[in-house]
Protein backbone atom coordinates (compact mmCIF):
# COMPACT_ATOMS: atom_id res chain seq x y z
CA UNK A 1 0.00 0.00 0.00
CA UNK A 2 1.28 3.46 -0.72
CA UNK A 3 2.69 5.33 2.34
CA UNK A 4 1.03 8.97 2.61
CA UNK A 5 1.68 11.72 5.46
CA UNK A 6 -0.82 11.81 8.04
CA UNK A 7 -1.69 16.08 9.54
CA UNK A 8 -3.61 15.49 13.22
CA UNK A 9 -4.35 19.61 14.16
CA UNK A 10 -6.71 21.00 16.72
CA UNK A 11 -6.55 22.37 20.53
CA UNK A 12 -4.50 21.34 23.11
CA UNK A 13 -5.65 18.19 25.07
CA UNK A 14 -7.98 16.59 22.37
CA UNK A 15 -5.52 13.92 22.20
CA UNK A 16 -3.39 14.60 19.35
CA UNK A 17 -0.65 13.67 20.11
CA UNK A 18 -1.50 9.85 21.99
CA UNK A 19 -3.84 9.25 18.80
CA UNK A 20 -0.56 10.14 16.50
CA UNK A 21 1.63 7.96 18.73
CA UNK A 22 -0.55 4.79 18.51
CA UNK A 23 -1.91 5.41 14.62
CA UNK A 24 1.94 5.63 13.79
CA UNK A 25 2.69 2.89 15.78
CA UNK A 26 -0.08 0.59 13.92
CA UNK A 27 0.84 2.05 10.61
CA UNK A 28 4.66 1.61 11.48
CA UNK A 29 5.11 4.77 10.58
CA UNK A 30 7.43 8.00 12.27
CA UNK A 31 5.95 9.98 14.17
CA UNK A 32 6.93 13.89 15.09
CA UNK A 33 5.46 15.46 17.46
CA UNK A 34 5.92 19.43 16.63
CA UNK A 35 4.32 20.50 20.09
CA UNK A 36 7.53 18.89 21.90
CA UNK A 37 9.88 20.72 19.10
CA UNK A 38 8.30 24.22 20.27
CA UNK A 39 7.92 23.23 23.79
CA UNK A 40 11.98 22.82 23.52
CA UNK A 41 12.47 26.05 21.79
CA UNK A 42 10.52 27.32 24.58
CA UNK A 43 12.75 25.53 27.36
CA UNK A 44 15.51 27.04 25.65
CA UNK A 45 14.22 30.58 25.71
CA UNK A 46 13.50 30.09 29.47
CA UNK A 47 16.91 29.10 30.65
CA UNK A 48 18.48 31.79 28.95
CA UNK A 49 16.52 34.59 29.91
CA UNK A 50 15.65 35.19 25.77
CA UNK A 51 12.73 37.19 25.26
CA UNK A 52 10.00 37.00 22.71
CA UNK A 53 10.37 40.12 21.23
CA UNK A 54 14.67 40.38 21.27
CA UNK A 55 14.57 39.03 17.45
CA UNK A 56 18.55 39.32 17.43
CA UNK A 57 18.82 37.32 20.29
CA UNK A 58 16.05 34.64 19.20
CA UNK A 59 17.91 34.58 15.89
CA UNK A 60 21.22 33.85 17.34
CA UNK A 61 19.19 30.66 19.52
CA UNK A 62 17.55 29.09 17.09
CA UNK A 63 21.42 28.54 15.17
CA UNK A 64 22.10 26.99 18.73
CA UNK A 65 19.01 24.57 18.90
CA UNK A 66 19.36 21.49 18.36
CA UNK A 67 16.25 19.08 18.20
CA UNK A 68 15.53 15.25 18.28
CA UNK A 69 13.49 12.38 19.38
CA UNK A 70 14.77 9.31 20.64
CA UNK A 71 13.08 6.22 21.14
CA UNK A 72 12.53 5.21 24.78
CA UNK A 73 11.56 1.40 24.60
CA UNK A 74 10.23 2.07 28.63
CA UNK A 75 7.35 4.10 27.32
CA UNK A 76 7.26 2.72 24.20
CA UNK A 77 7.37 5.91 22.49
CA UNK A 78 10.22 8.61 22.04
CA UNK A 79 11.76 11.17 24.08
CA UNK A 80 12.34 14.89 23.07
CA UNK A 81 15.89 15.86 23.46
CA UNK A 82 17.35 19.36 23.26
CA UNK A 83 21.08 19.41 22.38
CA UNK A 84 21.61 16.15 23.58
CA UNK A 85 19.50 16.71 26.58
CA UNK A 86 16.55 14.68 27.39
CA UNK A 87 14.12 17.06 27.97
CA UNK A 88 10.99 15.03 27.65
CA UNK A 89 9.38 15.09 31.47
CA UNK A 90 10.47 18.89 31.66
CA UNK A 91 9.30 20.06 28.81
CA UNK A 92 5.40 19.03 29.68
CA UNK A 93 5.60 21.16 33.07
CA UNK A 94 3.19 23.76 33.41
CA UNK A 95 5.21 27.19 33.24
CA UNK A 96 6.56 25.57 29.69
CA UNK A 97 2.31 25.26 28.86
CA UNK A 98 2.37 29.15 30.28
CA UNK A 99 5.24 29.98 27.53
CA UNK A 100 4.83 27.61 24.68
CA UNK A 101 2.25 29.57 22.37
CA UNK A 102 3.76 32.98 23.08
CA UNK A 103 7.31 31.13 21.61
CA UNK A 104 5.43 29.11 18.76
CA UNK A 105 3.83 32.37 17.83
CA UNK A 106 7.38 34.70 16.57
CA UNK A 107 7.46 34.12 12.86
CA UNK A 108 11.25 33.30 12.91
CA UNK A 109 10.64 30.19 15.21
CA UNK A 110 7.49 29.32 12.79
CA UNK A 111 9.68 29.42 9.60
CA UNK A 112 12.53 27.23 11.23
CA UNK A 113 10.01 24.84 12.80
CA UNK A 114 8.10 24.24 9.55
CA UNK A 115 10.99 24.19 7.53
CA UNK A 116 12.51 21.34 9.74
CA UNK A 117 9.05 19.83 9.90
CA UNK A 118 8.86 19.68 6.01
CA UNK A 119 12.12 17.93 5.87
CA UNK A 120 11.00 15.49 8.01
CA UNK A 121 8.19 14.44 5.89
CA UNK A 122 9.99 13.65 2.38
CA UNK A 123 9.83 10.30 2.34
CA UNK A 124 6.03 10.52 3.38
CA UNK A 125 4.88 7.21 5.76
CA UNK A 126 4.40 9.85 8.79
CA UNK A 127 2.36 10.90 11.24
CA UNK A 128 2.12 14.69 12.43
CA UNK A 129 0.10 16.36 15.05
CA UNK A 130 0.42 20.29 15.79
CA UNK A 131 -1.76 23.14 14.93
CA UNK A 132 -1.54 24.01 11.46
CA UNK A 133 0.27 21.05 9.81
CA UNK A 134 -3.08 20.58 7.53
CA UNK A 135 -2.52 24.02 6.27
CA UNK A 136 0.75 25.35 6.54
CA UNK A 137 3.47 22.64 6.93
CA UNK A 138 1.68 19.59 4.69
CA UNK A 139 -1.41 21.65 2.97
CA UNK A 140 -1.23 18.32 0.27
CA UNK A 141 -1.19 15.65 3.42
CA UNK A 142 -3.23 12.96 1.91
CA UNK A 143 -5.28 12.85 5.27
CA UNK A 144 -6.04 15.60 7.04
CA UNK A 145 -8.00 15.55 10.44
CA UNK A 146 -9.05 18.40 12.40
CA UNK A 147 -9.81 17.22 15.96
CA UNK A 148 -11.64 19.24 19.00
CA UNK A 149 -13.09 18.45 22.53
CA UNK A 150 -15.47 20.03 25.09
CA UNK A 151 -13.74 22.18 26.88
CA UNK A 152 -14.64 21.08 30.33
CA UNK A 153 -13.47 17.51 29.33
CA UNK A 154 -10.25 19.04 28.03
CA UNK A 155 -9.42 20.92 31.42
CA UNK A 156 -10.29 17.51 33.13
CA UNK A 157 -7.69 15.43 30.72
CA UNK A 158 -4.93 18.16 31.11
CA UNK A 159 -4.93 18.31 35.17
CA UNK A 160 -5.25 14.54 35.06
CA UNK A 161 -1.86 14.65 33.00
CA UNK A 162 -0.54 16.62 35.38
CA UNK A 163 -1.19 15.01 38.35
CA UNK A 164 0.58 11.86 36.83
CA UNK A 165 3.81 14.38 36.67
CA UNK A 166 3.21 15.32 40.33
CA UNK A 167 2.05 18.86 39.54
CA UNK A 168 -1.66 19.42 41.48
CA UNK A 169 -2.92 22.43 40.25
CA UNK A 170 -6.30 23.72 40.15
CA UNK A 171 -9.23 23.30 37.68
CA UNK A 172 -9.68 26.84 37.00
CA UNK A 173 -6.05 27.59 36.31
CA UNK A 174 -5.94 25.07 33.93
CA UNK A 175 -8.66 26.30 32.60
CA UNK A 176 -7.73 29.68 32.28
CA UNK A 177 -4.31 28.32 30.72
CA UNK A 178 -5.91 26.63 28.04
CA UNK A 179 -8.06 29.62 27.26
CA UNK A 180 -5.01 31.74 26.47
CA UNK A 181 -3.28 29.09 24.54
CA UNK A 182 -6.73 28.94 22.09
CA UNK A 183 -7.01 32.50 21.87
CA UNK A 184 -2.80 32.92 20.68
CA UNK A 185 -2.70 29.72 18.67
CA UNK A 186 -6.14 31.09 16.65
CA UNK A 187 -5.24 35.02 16.47
CA UNK A 188 -1.29 34.18 15.50
CA UNK A 189 -0.10 36.10 11.86
CA UNK A 190 1.65 32.83 11.48
CA UNK A 191 0.42 29.53 11.14
CA UNK A 192 -2.46 29.83 13.64
CA UNK A 193 -4.53 27.61 14.65
CA UNK A 194 -7.38 26.89 11.51
CA UNK A 195 -8.96 23.58 10.21
CA UNK A 196 -7.95 22.95 6.63
CA UNK A 197 -10.74 23.06 4.32
CA UNK A 198 -10.68 19.73 3.50
CA UNK A 199 -10.04 18.37 6.97
CA UNK A 200 -12.21 15.57 8.42
CA UNK A 201 -13.46 16.42 12.04
CA UNK A 202 -12.83 14.07 15.16
CA UNK A 203 -14.84 15.66 18.33
CA UNK A 204 -13.09 13.48 21.05
CA UNK A 205 -15.12 14.35 23.72
CA UNK A 206 -16.74 11.25 24.57
CA UNK A 207 -15.03 8.86 22.09
CA UNK A 208 -11.77 6.58 23.89
CA UNK A 209 -9.03 6.43 22.80
CA UNK A 210 -8.89 3.10 20.74
CA UNK A 211 -12.24 4.24 19.21
CA UNK A 212 -10.23 8.00 18.00
CA UNK A 213 -7.03 5.38 16.60
CA UNK A 214 -9.71 3.64 14.78
CA UNK A 215 -11.14 6.18 13.55
CA UNK A 216 -7.87 7.79 11.98
CA UNK A 217 -6.88 4.47 10.70
CA UNK A 218 -10.15 3.50 9.11
CA UNK A 219 -9.92 6.65 6.77
CA UNK A 220 -5.84 5.68 6.39
CA UNK A 221 -7.73 2.63 4.87
CA UNK A 222 -10.40 4.45 2.38
CA UNK A 223 -7.65 6.84 1.38
CA UNK A 224 -5.14 3.79 0.51
CA UNK A 225 -7.70 1.77 -1.49
CA UNK A 226 -8.64 4.64 -3.06
CA UNK A 227 -5.39 5.06 -4.43
CA UNK A 228 -4.63 1.86 -5.40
Amino acid sequence: MSDIIIALDGFSSCGKSSTAKRVAAALQYAFVDTGAMYRAVALYFHRNHIEVSDQRAIEQALTEIEISFVFNSERQASDTYLNGENIEAEIRKMYISDLVSQVSAVPVVRHAMVALQQKMGQKKALVMDGRDIGTVVFPKAELKIFMTAESEIRAQRRKLELLQKGEDLPLEDIKENLRMRDEIDMNRSEGPLKRAEDAIDLDTSHRSMDEQVEFVLAHVRRIQRENK
